[in-house]
């Protein structure tokens, strides 16, 4: 293909975007897109309403997430966000091929409407769409292995040997990064909760990203946060509108727990270190030593301080027979997919699953 390649890696959080070559993306930015009445309507109908990226910071309640779970809810969102990306990026190459990445949950029609919109409204030249948790695998240069991505929306695990996914052995858990928000909202603000409230979308923000961690023993951790002296650690605090400050309780430092803990949280689903565990067994009894010395951890949630020393913690106790598992953590595993796709993008063995517009155009005829 082309030198210049435009990578797209469309989360249910993030947007990763970027040129091919690069070690990271070079833009990252919420999935997030708002609605604002324009002079031709001033009311709430969807119907030639203004769409704008991010949050409005005039109109806080009108922002949501096409994506959701790591399904589209809203395409005209989506083809917003993605057009944004090309404009930037087709300044200097306007023929330049475009890799999607992919959620493995999406439907035949999810495929379909990405390529109608990609060939269609936006004029790409040509597109490749790939697997999310494929790229993850590529990124750490390895070819057998189970990756382990735990995102905004959803935490995945999938075995792999010599490329190939196990699909039979892949485990889909419906909680992630934004239900540790859920939670650290509603534990912070109770019952005057609300997500469009652009204080509290802040403070919880912050509280995952700067004051959260993953213990290596919730017990001990807890007992250890008890017994420090109030006003002691200035970082377990943040501070209302007025300036008042308000102390963290010890589970919300902890709320990163939810992974390793689900049922402590109302969470439904096993642990991230159980679902690991369950997806190698259903593998061939022959594969498992080969699978169990090749985790690989990747996406935001596994950033979390203490997060994949726990996880190689709990696939090395006895209670999960897993001894001899090796942790493969790389320093850009919040950026994996992209990365992965990055190298796949130069890569001649997928020269083959490009589609050009003009073999859309056909396939359209036929």
């Amino acid at each position: 293909m082309a030198s210049r390649t435009i990578i797209i890696d469309h989360g249910s959080g993030f947007v990763k975007a970027g040129l091919s070559g690069w070690n990271e993306p070079q833009m990252v930015f919420p999935s997030i897109v708002n609605y604002s009445p324009c002079r031709e309507n001033p009311g709430p109908s969807y119907a030639r309403r203004r769409l704008g990226l991010g949050i409005d910071l005039f109109r806080p309640d009108t922002f949501s997430y096409p994506v959701q779970r790591g399904r589209v809810f809203n395409w005209e969102g989506v083809e917003y966000i993605w057009s944004i990306v090309l404009e930037k990026y087709r300044r200097e190459d306007k023929e330049a091929p475009v890799l999607m990445t992919e959620c493995p949950l999406k439907e035949p029609a999810d495929r379909q409407k990405t390529l109608e919109i990609m060939f269609e409204l936006l004029n790409v030249p040509s597109l490749l769409l790939a697997d999310q948790m494929e790229m993850s695998l590529y990124a750490s240069g390895l070819l057998t292995g189970v990756v382990v991505d735990s995102g905004y929306g959803l935490t995945r695990v999938q075995p792999f040997h010599l490329g190939h996914p196990i699909q039979s052995s892949s485990k889909t858990l419906e909680f992630g990064g934004q239900d540790l928000s859920d939670y650290l909202f509603k534990s912070l603000f109770k019952e005057d909760c609300n997500k469009h409230n652009l204080f509290q979308l802040e403070t919880v923000t912050t509280t995952q990203v700067h004051k959260c961690y993953v213990p290596q023993n919730l017990g001990e951790a807890l007992d250890f946060r008890q017994s420090l002296p109030s006003g002691s650690d200035e970082s377990n605090t943040y501070h209302l509108p007025d300036g008042t400050p308000v102390e963290l309780t010890p589970m919300q430092r902890l709320a990163p727990e939810m992974f390793f803990s689900p049922q402590m949280f109302d969470v439904q689903g096993p642990s991230i270190s159980q679902a690991v565990v369950d997806s190698i067994k259903t593998c061939e009894a022959s594969l498992h030593p080969l699978l169990v010395s090749h985790v690989m951890a990747c996406g935001g949630n596994t950033i979390y301080p203490g997060f994949t020393k726990r996880l190689y913690k709990e696939l090395t106790t006895d209670h999960f027979s897993c001894s001899k598992a090796t942790m493969w953590v790389g320093s850009h595993r919040n950026h994996s997919v992209w990365l992965g796709a990055s190298v796949v993008a130069h890569l001649s063995t997928y020269k083959s699953e490009w589609m050009t517009k003009e073999e859309y155009v056909e396939g359209m005829r036929l």
